[in-house]
């Protein structure tokens, strides 16, 4: 089964090139240790929150702008081996230098509960992405589920490629950040990791006003806090 390592970064705006140019020397060696897909997408609409938010997630600056970025595995441990990899392989601390304050960026590992696309996975990249992080209690991750499927069939039916809805499984306590202080996530709560790809952000938006004013979207009990829900939309510029 697939396996997803997701993280949120915050990024100096002025280091977007630096930030771009890092990832996309990093990703063959992420494709060496067994990565089946690596995407980078730049904060673009990212609206700040009464009780939880993206930037808050990763305490980011005025100048900062928020990156969600994933990487695909075929298996847990296959994910477990990279990420080993990672750590040890010499030509990682040739990269140089990060262009962002690692202590703050968030990351973890998650199990895929939902992945629904309309075409194969190796067709065109994405145009845009939605990304959400959501606190879900154990006791209803089936309730989750099965609103998340109703979900995604509207997203696709409204122009969205991709969506998957991936559930916490090692997600880290961080001293600065992390997954759980970004939603303030108690203690039978896990993080969904999930995200909504589309062909351009015009079709996106497009498909979000069908989605408010189609019915099937209304008069649904939600399974978790959705004032604790995150959300944004971002631009790829990487997608491997």
């Amino acid at each position: 089964m697939s396996y997803v390592t997701g993280t949120v970064i915050a990024v100096p705006a002025a280091n977007k090139e630096a930030y771009a140019k890092h990832a996309a020397a990093a990703a063959p060696l992420f494709k060496e240790f067994g990565a089946t897909r690596l995407v980078e997408a730049w904060g673009d609409d990212v609206p700040d929150g009464k009780v939880t938010d993206f930037k808050g997630a990763v305490k980011a600056k005025p100048d900062e702008v928020v990156v969600f970025s994933w990487m695909e595995f075929p298996s847990k441990e296959v994910q477990g081996e990279a990420m080993g990899k990672m750590m040890s392989d010499p030509r990682m601390h040739e990269l140089g230098d990060l262009p962002f304050d690692g202590q703050r960026m968030i990351f973890g590992g998650f199990a895929p509960m939902i992945d629904e696309h309309t075409t194969a996975k190796t067709a065109s990249k994405t145009g845009y992405v939605d990304g959400y992080l959501i606190p879900v209690a154990v006791g209803n991750k089936e309730a989750y589920r099965t609103l998340a499927a109703e979900a995604a069939a509207l997203f696709k039916e409204f122009g969205a490629t991709r969506v998957m809805e991936a559930w916490g499984d090692a997600v880290p306590d961080g001293k600065v950040t992390d997954f759980k202080g970004a939603v303030k996530a108690t203690g039978d709560e896990h993080v969904v990791y999930s995200w909504v790809e589309w062909p351009s952000k015009a079709v996106r938006d497009a498909g979000w006003q069908k989605m408010m004013t189609d019915a099937r979207m209304h008069n649904r009990t939600m399974p978790f806090d959705g004032q604790r829900m995150i959300y944004g939309g971002f631009a790829p510029i990487l997608d491997v």
